[in-house]
């Protein structure tokens, strides 16, 4: 699972424009049917997608007011809807159904709204809209829609806000609990902050879809490197001098328990006692940000001991002129048997 695959670069938004707004030869422009723009968005179109969204939200924000009523959960809704069609948009069998398949989303997210006593995971929502066997938001996003686009949105939205949305939509760390010991403040203001977060983000993709982007694949390539030779570097024997080229001198480690300790012999300590214990660690998946970069490590039990750590771990590197200042460790997945 990751993000550092390549991707289609034959679409850029030049490209994009002209095929959402064709002009005709008398200087007007043809507008295009859904189905033709969702066909260019299911292969990677990010102009035509934004299109269709802005043309839906009207339609979308009307199935949720007439469930949730005049208020901000009919907001929440309708962003909600917007960020699970945009991964979702590959899973569409019918071009031309496009209108009914965003309104059920809507109605879904509406219908869950009101059945909730307590938060639910957003991948519970996307089960009900279209069921899969392994749900991998970020893998359909990165297969169907132009990376660079959504890369590009997240980065207009603040340091708080682009932080609970890079863990709450696009790693394992979707819990509200560990979303906020990993930022460090109350799960009611994790809520508060992914409120403004799908609203602020829903609105950055509608405004940006037609511009040209950042080329994010060379950065995930960079830092996918720089993480994998760090992990390998703790099974040669060499890991502080790969965590003094990683880290800045002054870095500080928060370990899963949420303590707090000065420079990396910490994390020097607890890496040996793994591979002691014949455990390793693997990078799975990787997110990368302005100012924040994620490993999801996978951890390699011994055979005799399948259950001596969880099945991963989280690395939540914060970053200072880019080197990493603060690393926050969470275990978004208990072990079998034992807590670590």
């Amino acid at each position: 699972m990751s993000r550092s695959r390549p991707m289609r670069r034959d679409r850029r938004a030049f490209g994009t424009v002209s095929r959402c707004h064709r002009p005709d030869r008398y200087g007007g422009t043809v507008t295009f049917a859904d189905a033709d723009l969702v066909r260019e968005a299911q292969s990677g179109d990010a102009c035509s997608l934004g299109l269709l969204l802005a043309r839906h939200q009207a339609d979308m924000r009307a199935v949720a007011m007439s469930i949730l009523g005049h208020g901000p959960d009919a907001e929440d809704a309708v962003q909600e809807a917007v960020l699970i069609a945009l991964r979702r948009i590959g899973d569409l069998r019918d071009p031309d159904a496009l209108g009914p398949w965003l309104r059920a989303i809507v109605r879904n997210v509406c219908r869950m709204h009101l059945r909730a006593t307590r938060a639910m995971p957003v991948e519970a929502v996307e089960r009900l809209v279209l069921p899969r066997e392994e749900p991998d938001p970020a893998e359909l996003l990165e297969r169907h829609v132009q990376r660079d686009w959504v890369w590009h949105a997240l980065d207009e939205l603040s340091p708080r806000l682009r932080l609970v949305a890079m863990l709450r939509y696009f790693t394992q760390v979707t819990a509200y609990e560990h979303i906020a010991e990993v930022c460090g403040i109350p799960v009611g203001t994790v809520r508060s902050r992914l409120s403004q977060a799908r609203a602020k983000l829903s609105q950055a993709l509608l405004a940006t879809a037609s511009l040209a982007h950042d080329d994010v694949a060379a950065q995930e390539t960079r830092r996918r490197r720089q993480a994998e030779e760090t992990l390998r570097a703790a099974g040669s024997g060499s890991f502080a001098e790969a965590l003094t080229d990683l880290c800045s001198p002054a870095v500080e480690i928060t370990t899963v328990k949420g303590e707090t300790t000065p420079g990396f012999g910490w994390l020097l300590g607890a890496m040996n006692r793994d591979l002691e214990a014949g455990v390793q660690q693997r990078l799975g998946d990787l997110v990368v940000g302005r100012d924040v970069v994620i490993w999801e490590n996978d951890l390699i039990n011994p055979p005799d001991d399948p259950f001596h750590c969880p099945p991963t771990v989280v690395w939540v590197n914060f970053l200072h002129a880019d080197r990493v200042r603060k690393i926050r460790l969470v275990h978004p997945r208990p072990a079998g048997n034992s807590a670590r």
